[in-house]
């Protein structure tokens, strides 16, 4: 199956269903026959703009609302700000001195840490990414106590 053909049935997937994580969108695929790795459906999700909105009876993935085709979407990377990602992706987020650990939904953490690269912060030396846990360095713990508030204020729910 192609790229834009697979990617098209997840907008559908998503736009149709209450999806929470990763994991069950790819069973939703299974049933539809497509198999994909973790790491194509975290590109897949991240090409399509698709973010994770906190509602009161859970978190679910949505579409970002935007005109045109899937192949336009590095303009929805660019119109999403780093703290909407934070937003959508992050569950919770804890320091040790100049490092934050954030936790993520499965397959979402390399999701955040490419927003925190591409954010070029300078408070930030780097980040390492697992697939639901994000290590983040920071120039020092004042750096690092700074961007745990600014997280912990765009994971607050809505």
């Amino acid at each position: 199956m192609k790229k834009l053909e697979r990617q098209k049935i997840i907008r559908q997937l998503i736009q149709n269903n209450k999806i929470e994580t990763q994991e069950e969108l790819s069973q939703h695929l299974l049933e539809k026959g497509i198999t994909t790795t973790q790491a194509t459906l975290s590109r897949d999700i991240r090409e399509l703009g698709i973010i994770k909105n906190r509602y009161e009876e859970g978190s679910f993935y949505t579409v970002f609302d935007y005109e045109g085709e899937p192949e336009n979407s590095g303009l929805i990377r660019t119109a999403m700000s780093l703290m909407d990602t934070m937003s959508a992706y992050v569950i919770s987020v804890s320091r040790a001195m100049f490092i934050l650990v954030v936790r993520t939904g499965l397959g979402e953490a390399d999701l955040v840490a490419d927003a925190i690269d591409t954010s070029n912060r300078s408070d930030v030396l780097g980040t390492i990414a697992g697939a639901d846990t994000l290590l983040i360095t920071c120039q020092d713990e004042a750096s690092a106590a700074n961007f745990e508030r600014e997280i912990q204020n765009a994971i607050q729910p809505h």
